[in-house]
């Protein structure tokens, strides 16, 4: 990235540039990130082509204005703090599912940051409903945090029996979860985006993804509650209490209002989800 590039991404997100790579401002970026940048899966019920390129990332997260799911957000962050002068490592996980079961092979992309202060963060912008705040990688107890109470753990078995793998240098995976119930399994061996274009593939066609199953447009609300737009349906959720506001929205006109007044987000037409039958 140039500092052109820099700029404007620092710009979509409203803060100043850091003057170092420091633990206070990864949190900074990391907090408006998750208030100016929703996950939206909109791409995929649009017929938009998901690049997992740097330049791309940057044309529809800074350019276009837009959001994305794991590969796309994380991947654009993981550059702007590359950038920056963070530490910035790729990492894959795949993500627990209905009876604990894990997901594929990348099925998710997080990042590792490491700081000038020698912070090393769980970092992720791309998971939905997850920690406002970076965690910290080698704590091993509770970490409180407005988005829930987190702990990362060395993995066991899954519901399959299957353990954590092994990493090249004797580490194994870690499960990180969310209020006591796991929400993925992490790697600890770097990878880069190439790596994930399967993952995002799948994702984008397979009937069997939830992606492909359902729209969804969602951020963190400057109050530290969320906003979320799925289909048809707009959901407040209050800070702290958790108290929901739901209302169905009629009309394609109220739709497509809510993704720009809401998101930023201008749409000429609304996304709708289609079928997709299995090969």
């Amino acid at each position: 990235m140039n500092s052109e590039e820099i700029e404007a991404y620092l710009g979509r997100l409203g803060v100043e540039r850091p003057a170092r790579p420091t633990d206070d401002a990864l949190r900074t970026l990391h907090l408006r990130h998750l208030q100016t940048v929703p996950f939206e899966n909109l791409s995929i019920h649009l017929g938009e082509e998901i690049v997992l390129e740097e330049k791309p990332l940057l044309d529809k997260v800074v350019g276009a204005r837009r959001g994305g799911f794991c590969y796309e957000l994380n991947g654009a962050f993981g550059a702007l703090l590359t950038a920056l002068g963070y530490d910035v490592t790729l990492l894959a996980a795949r993500v627990y599912g209905e009876g604990g079961r894990l997901g594929i092979p990348y099925d998710h992309l997080a990042l590792r940051v490491r700081t000038v202060d020698g912070g090393d963060w769980l970092t992720d912008v791309g998971f939905g409903a997850n920690s406002h705040f970076p965690l910290a990688l080698g704590e091993r107890g509770d970490q409180k945090d407005p988005g829930g109470t987190f702990r990362i753990a060395e993995a066991g078995p899954d519901a399959a029996g299957v353990r954590g793998g092994g990493d090249p240098d004797g580490t194994g995976d870690l499960d990180v979860l969310r209020n006591g119930k796991p929400a993925y399994r992490l790697e600890r061996r770097p990878r880069v985006l190439g790596d994930f274009v399967s993952g995002a593939w799948w994702h984008s066609t397979s009937p069997r993804s939830h992606f492909r199953q359902s729209l969804v447009c969602s951020r963190v609300t400057e109050d530290g509650g969320r906003v979320t737009l799925s289909g048809r349906r707009l959901v407040l959720t209050g800070a702290g209490d958790g108290e929901r506001e739901e209302r169905q929205l009629d009309t394609d006109e109220e739709v497509l209002t809510a993704y720009r007044d809401r998101f930023g987000i201008r749409l000429d037409r609304v996304p709708e989800v289609r079928e997709v039958r299995e090969p």
